[in-house]
């Protein structure tokens, strides 16, 4: 048991520490841009791979462009992934819209850019939007005006429950019979007294009865 609680709590610091570092580098990476050459054709070497201008200046402002989204990216998604706020949820928008941004760059051919992501937001915003705003609604009718609806919910149940009870008791229901309530429904008591079995022998017994009564013999 403790084996694995220190094997959890071993790789939640190792996570914690890699966020820690790519936040402490964000300052960094984002002027990344000035630490590559450029070559006289415009481009620049990364790790043997050749990064062309896509459109814009030169490569380095092509660099420039994409670690201005990208590092907020990701430093949204930490917050995303991190944050225990009601409304973490709405964090969403910004990540979509840096994201749509991002591939609108990469994969867009035209030479505009930052145009078409504002309509490529609106579903997102269709549905995160509403689900942020009805848990504000909840908590701001609990903690304001104290109105809790699982307590409400709870407590018609009780009122159906009760109502059900009174109902079995109006139909004459000897008392010891009702303490069998918990380990059968209504429905399942009402099913077992008024069944048809029940009522043939109640029949026979009362039939026996009488010929006891009158010196009947059964043959």
């Amino acid at each position: 048991m403790k084996k694995g609680v220190r094997k959890r709590a071993k790789n939640k610091i190792i996570l914690e520490t890699i966020l820690v570092f790519f936040i402490a580098i964000a300052p960094f990476l984002y002027k990344i841009y000035d630490y590559f050459p450029i070559n006289e054709d415009g481009t620049t070497s990364f790790f043997g791979m050749v990064v062309g201008a896509n459109g814009f200046e030169d490569a380095s402002t092509f660099i420039w462009f994409l670690a201005s989204k990208i590092v907020p990216l990701y430093l949204l998604l930490f917050w995303f992934l991190t944050s225990r706020d009601w409304w973490y949820h709405i964090i969403l928008i910004p990540i979509a819209m840096y994201s749509f941004q991002l591939f609108e760059v990469v994969f867009d051919s035209d030479l505009q850019i930052d145009t078409k992501n504002t309509l490529w937001l609106l579903p997102v915003c269709m549905v995160v939007i509403p689900f942020v705003y009805f848990i504000r609604v909840k908590l701001y009718d609990k903690h304001v005006h104290g109105i809790d609806l699982e307590a409400i919910d709870a407590e018609l149940e009780e009122l159906k429950s009760n109502k059900e009870i009174e109902q079995v008791s109006n139909l004459d229901i000897p008392a010891d019979d009702l303490d069998g309530m918990n380990q059968e429904s209504i429905a399942e008591e009402l099913d077992r007294k008024l069944s048809t079995r029940n009522l043939e022998q109640a029949a026979k017994q009362f039939q026996l009865r009488l010929q006891n009564l009158l010196h009947f013999n059964n043959k």
